[in-house]
């Protein structure tokens, strides 16, 4: 019949639609053809992934250790600028823990602390501000009132009393003899007069230099240590692994004596916490490394008060 067509095919028994077999499908050689290609895939993008962490946690470990340079260089900067604030040449030779020392600034070279032929440095000044004076001082006395906080301060009673020098008015600086209640005597009289509410400091030799880390003996840090209070020597930085510092003159010489130093240079090296495997191949230990430099100008030496 014309316009007619066929179709082969059993027919379901519920209806009259044909059901149609097709014999179309996948290979065993196409199978293994997209599981190799899929593996290749996989693979590629694994080893994305793992040269990407790797290049991240580089990168973290890089700017962990800057940071590190720059929490090292900051701190000492301030209190370095501060060294002599107070005319603390008052009361110098200071007492204190590994002292007594006899300069604003007192450094040593190459002591070597972590094996990099490392330096140190101890400065001296007013550095806390504890309290204010509490009524005016007419000057020409030994003794002084404070709002409060006078328990901060320790009177002289020898070597091993560390709390016992104080500042007024970051101008002139004394030892303390005595306490009662908030009146301080001092160990000679003031020369000026000050207003109530004038500043009272004390006086803080503060030391930079490296060690070992006490939980880690292979990595360095950098320590900062209070001598006039009993803390002892705190970390300041992790992984700081050399410390150098150069003295200037006024004229911008390089100078020995502490007494004519106006410049201080500091440089830090700091290094990754871990090593680098990559970097290894290439370099003696996998670390890597930055090295950051600064000047500091010595506002208070050579002034007179």
């Amino acid at each position: 019949m014309i316009g007619s067509s066929k179709m082969t095919g059993r027919f379901s028994q519920y209806s009259n639609t044909p059901i149609l077999r097709y014999s179309n499908g996948v290979t065993l050689i196409e199978l293994l053809i997209a599981l190799v290609i899929s593996a290749v895939l996989i693979a590629g993008i694994y080893r994305a992934f793992i040269h990407q962490q790797k290049t991240y946690a580089t990168q973290e470990q890089v700017t962990d250790m800057q940071q590190n340079a720059r929490v090292a260089i900051n701190r000492m900067m301030r209190e370095i600028r501060m060294a002599g604030f107070g005319s603390v040449r008052n009361v110098l030779p200071l007492d204190a823990h590994d002292g007594p020392f006899n300069n604003e600034i007192n450094f040593a070279s190459n002591v070597n602390h972590v094996g990099q032929n490392d330096d140190q440095i101890t400065i001296i000044g007013a550095f806390e501000l504890v309290t204010t004076l509490a009524v005016n001082f007419s000057g020409n006395s030994n003794t002084i009132e404070v709002k409060g906080y006078a328990s901060k301060f320790k009177p002289d009673t020898g070597p091993g009393e560390y709390d016992k020098y104080i500042c007024i008015g970051g101008l002139e600086s004394r030892k303390v003899t005595s306490i009662d209640d908030k009146k301080i005597t001092l160990s000679s009289k003031l020369k000026s007069s000050y207003a109530a509410g004038t500043p009272v400091y004390k006086i803080h030799a503060v030391t930079y230099q490296l060690g070992w880390d006490t939980k880690d003996p292979t990595k360095p840090v950098l320590r900062r240590e209070d001598n006039t209070t009993q803390g002892g020597a705190q970390p300041l930085a992790d992984n700081i692994e050399n410390l150098q510092f150069e003295y200037f003159d006024a004229s911008g010489n390089l100078t020995v004596t502490p007494a004519d130093v106006r410049m201080v240079r500091v440089t830090v090296t700091a290094r990754t916490d871990s090593e680098d495997r990559e970097l290894k191949k290439v370099s003696t230990d996998g670390f890597r490394r930055r090295t950051i430099s600064s000047n500091i100008q010595v506002r208070n030496m050579g002034v007179n008060p």
